[in-house]
Order: structure tokens, then sequence, then C-alpha cells
């Protein structure tokens, strides 16, 4: 488990994952806004990357935790943090073990983040540990049935994902978060969105985006030989534009994500301490 981690966080820290998430920074002010946020909550953004959840989190007047396993990523969310004069506290850390002492906070944010953990058990039991009785967690996941469920699809034909790994797009199935939750919800409600990927440019040149930019793409096509690289372009290419709705050189791909609030029961059980199961 030790070198698996090691490679994840490689692939984060490929690339520069910041310029990514610019778009869908809009789609994350909307996830804080639908959260309430109010001045003086204590919240946490999981997998924070460069601040998406956070910033807009600590711009509601809350006090802001953001942990991440990639020290560049949150070298950006500190940057931006401080430009707008916003006081966040960015740590590095593993959503398998976060850490943080339990109870600590009001509101457990994460988007498109701690799906990613190879042990969605011990995400969920260390997602509950830190939230306070009663409080929420909330995350957004992509869908298997979403443009990112077929975009991972198309690169795992070429570099398969570790035998033994549960998909990280099951985070997308209710049934699933459900099952996942069952011991530490009260409530767990799942709502179906949509966030739309708008590039000023036309597939071919998305692909290339992604190629230099998304550390987990990067790191794919470096596994490949020259013909194996060719094949995945051309695959990644036919993707998005099939999925494309807009032409004359800009691409509009819409992508499905689910979004799961959870209640935390009021008297928690079987969370654990600090790192619980690891």
């Amino acid at each position: 488990m030790k070198h698996l981690k090691a490679k994840m966080r490689a692939s984060w820290i490929a690339g520069d994952f910041g310029k990514i998430a610019q778009y869908s920074a809009k789609s994350a002010e909307e996830f804080v806004r639908r959260r309430n946020v109010q001045p003086g909550m204590r919240v946490l953004d999981v997998a924070c990357g460069t601040g998406n959840l956070a910033i807009p989190a600590a711009r509601a007047g809350a006090s802001v935790t953001g942990i991440d396993i990639a020290p560049n990523l949150l070298e950006q969310a500190r940057a931006r943090a401080a430009a707008e004069d916003l006081k966040c506290d960015f740590r590095e850390g593993d959503a398998e073990q976060l850490p943080l002492p339990d109870g600590e906070y009001d509101l457990v944010m994460s988007m498109f983040g701690a799906m990613f953990g190879p042990r969605p058990e011990l995400v969920a039991s260390e997602l509950a540990r830190v939230c306070r009785p009663g409080g929420t967690i909330a995350m957004a996941n992509w869908t298997a049935e979403g443009f990112i469920g077929d975009f991972i699809r198309v690169s795992a034909a070429y570099v398969p994902p570790p035998e033994g790994i549960p998909a990280p797009v099951l985070w997308g199935s209710e049934s699933f978060v459900r099952e996942r939750f069952a011991k530490y919800a009260s409530h767990v409600e799942t709502v179906r969105r949509m966030l739309y990927f708008d590039f000023a440019f036309p597939p071919r040149e998305v692909v290339r985006f992604y190629r230099e930019h998304f550390g987990p793409t990067l790191m794919t096509f470096a596994r490949l030989d020259e013909a194996g690289q060719a094949a995945l372009a051309s695959d990644m290419e036919k993707l998005w534009a099939s999925a494309n709705q807009e032409g004359s050189g800009r691409t509009v791909v819409p992508a499905e994500y689910l979004e799961v609030v959870v209640q935390v029961r009021q008297q928690k059980t079987g969370a654990g301490g600090p790192g619980a199961g690891v």
C-alpha cells in the first residue's frame, strides 16, 4: 500500500493541476454556496488541491483547514488565500489518515478528491471521525455513467489500475455512498448534478492540455511507447469530440457528478481515533 500511495502522490504532484482546477472553480463555489457556510464555522476541505472549496468557504467567514497529499498544490492554495487576505490552514495529509483530532469540524467537504483514496472504507471512517456529532459531510464525486467515468475507462484501457482497488467512480453511486456511511449517518441525501467543462480550444488541444497539466494523464502517457501514446491521444480526442456540445474551435462538455450530503449521527460509533484502521 505504501508503494501505491507513493505513486498516487507522484501522479498528483506531476503537471500543474491548478490549471485544470480553474475549469471547475465555478462549480466549486456553487457547491460551497449550497452548504450555507456561516462565519465562525469550522470547515475542512479534504483532498483540497489548490483550494477550490476552501477559498470560498473562507470568504464566507469560516475557519478553514485544507488537507492534500501534494505539497505543490498546497503551495498554490496558500498563495490564493494570501492574495485575498484569507486565513486558511493548509496541511499535507492523507484522506485515509487525517492528521486531525476527532469531532473537530462542523462541515467536512471534498470535491473530486477523497473519492480517489484506494480504501473507501477508511476514507468514510476518517471523514466521519473528524466531523462533530450532528455535523455535515459533503462530497462531489464523479459518476461511472458520466463523462469522467468514460475518461477514466479510456485511460484504464491502456494502463490498467492496480488490482483489488475499488474504482473511484463507485463513490458516484448512491447505493455505494449509503453503504459506506451507514454506520456514521443519521441521514444521507444524494443529488446528481452537472459540471460543464468549457475550453476555448478544440478537443485536440484539450488532450494536449491534459497531457501537460493533469498529473494522472501525464503519468499514463509516460508509461506508453510512442505508438501507445498516439493511440491514447486519438481515443481521448474522439471522446472529447463526441461529448462536445460546441464547434468552431471550442470544447464544452457536460460531466455528471453525485453530490452527497451526510448528516452525522449525534452519537457516532465505529470511527475510532486518528488514522483508525491504517
